[in-house]
């Protein structure tokens, strides 16, 4: 006897995982040098010195139970005082460390916040292309998952799809910007649009409409562009945030949840944060990881790497025919499938070892994400294949 939902969620593994599975095979046959592999967005720049650095630190100064021990549920005091000095120096948002949860990861503070949200009854909306996790994270919780459409081709945000979908169910609403997968950074004036359109909703029903902003690349913006901070646009906002992409450490699952006193029900709404987390044991992030991050909360990533690794694939693709909107942040490309058929097009790119992931999932057919947190001389020797790929179609 088993859940069939979760037996289905386990035996079928994401396109994204499935093809990061297939380069790994692939490579134990023809070389790792020969898969060009766009599948996973795992960071390719090292965690800063200072953080390897604090590590050593930690470990050569601090008592060992300490170090391994139990912290607090809601996350060490010291590790919630640094973020909220962190956030108040740049955004000057009032930010104090009781309004913090310690997470493990972006993905265990996402579930923890739709199961507090969640209510007989509730939708949760996300905004096409969205990350594809969202939809299961919103289901298990209980919660119907409903999806704006993509505003192509510049994916912003619809604004008057997100209208005709709300109702005096909806929850909220996740935004994630910068954004996977089309790299977009919201412009000031469309969150402050939504924030407009989500008040007059709210009140309209009676009940706060939240958004849920997940911001695991918040720090990966290029150009001069500066990313929002949503809770100084709109108060309803939960903040979900991860270190994984801003300090390279993917794998140490730390990060926070930040619940504004200016939002709606905000003490009630922490304690259920709180209590969704507890029910589904995600509590205690991992304290060694809490004393890291204690001391490198204002650490920033050096993107030079990722940069040149976006103009060199935007400038050489767009000049070959593929289509896309020039991506601001994190580090993704979304590019309209030759052919419009993005599942045929990424089956014809992985019979040449270029592995490319096909947009259905984002809730956008016909396009497919290439994550360029690669080697730049990954991206030199798979740009014949792009080339090669596009004449076809052409």
């Amino acid at each position: 006897m088993y859940n069939e939902n979760a037996y289905a969620l386990g035996a079928n593994r994401s396109c994204i995982r499935d093809l990061f599975e297939y380069g790994r095979s692939r490579a134990a046959v023809v070389g790792p040098e020969n898969v060009y592999d766009y599948s996973l967005g795992n960071p390719s720049i090292p965690a800063p010195k200072a953080v390897e650095q604090a590590i050593r630190d930690i470990l050569e100064d601090t008592d060992s139970l300490l170090i391994h021990g139990y912290t607090s549920a809601v996350g060490d005091a010291a590790l919630r005082q640094a973020i909220a000095d962190d956030l108040n120096a740049r955004y000057a948002a009032g930010v104090e460390a009781e309004d913090l949860f310690i997470g493990c990861g972006a993905a265990p503070e996402l579930t923890a916040v739709f199961r507090a949200l969640t209510v007989p009854g509730a939708e949760i909306l996300a905004i096409a292309p969205y990350f594809p996790e969202y939809k299961p994270f919103v289901e298990e919780a209980g919660a119907a998952f409903r999806v704006v459409p993509a505003d192509v081709p510049g994916f912003q945000i619809r604004l008057e799809a997100v209208e005709e979908m709300l109702t005096e169910n909806t929850a909220a609403i996740i935004v994630n910007s910068p954004n996977n997968p089309s790299g977009t950074v919201y412009t000031a004036q469309t969150l402050k649009a939504l924030a407009e359109l989500l008040g007059r909703k709210s009140r309209e029903y009676g009940h706060p409409i939240y958004i849920v902003s997940d911001e695991p690349y918040r720090e990966l913006a290029y150009d001069g562009v500066q990313v929002p901070f949503l809770p100084l646009i709109y108060p309803n906002t939960v903040v979900c945030y991860s270190y994984s992409k801003s300090l390279s450490l993917p794998g140490e699952r730390i990060g926070y949840i930040y619940v504004p006193k200016a939002a709606q029900d905000s003490k009630a709404l922490y304690a259920a944060i709180a209590g969704a987390a507890r029910a589904m044991g995600h509590v205690c992030a991992p304290s060694l990881l809490q004393k890291v991050v204690a001391r490198c909360a204002h650490l920033r990533p050096d993107l030079h790497s990722y940069d040149r690794n976006r103009k060199a694939l935007y400038e050489e693709l767009t000049a070959m025919g593929y289509e896309m909107a020039k991506p601001d942040g994190a580090f993704y490309l979304f590019i309209k499938a030759p052919g419009g058929d993005a599942n045929a097009f990424s089956e014809r790119a992985k019979q040449k070892d270029l592995l490319l992931v096909p947009g259905d999932g984002f809730g956008c057919p016909g396009y497919f994400r290439i994550c360029y947190c690669v080697s730049y001389a990954m991206i030199q020797k798979s740009l014949p294949v792009f080339r090669e790929l596009i004449a076809e179609y052409m």
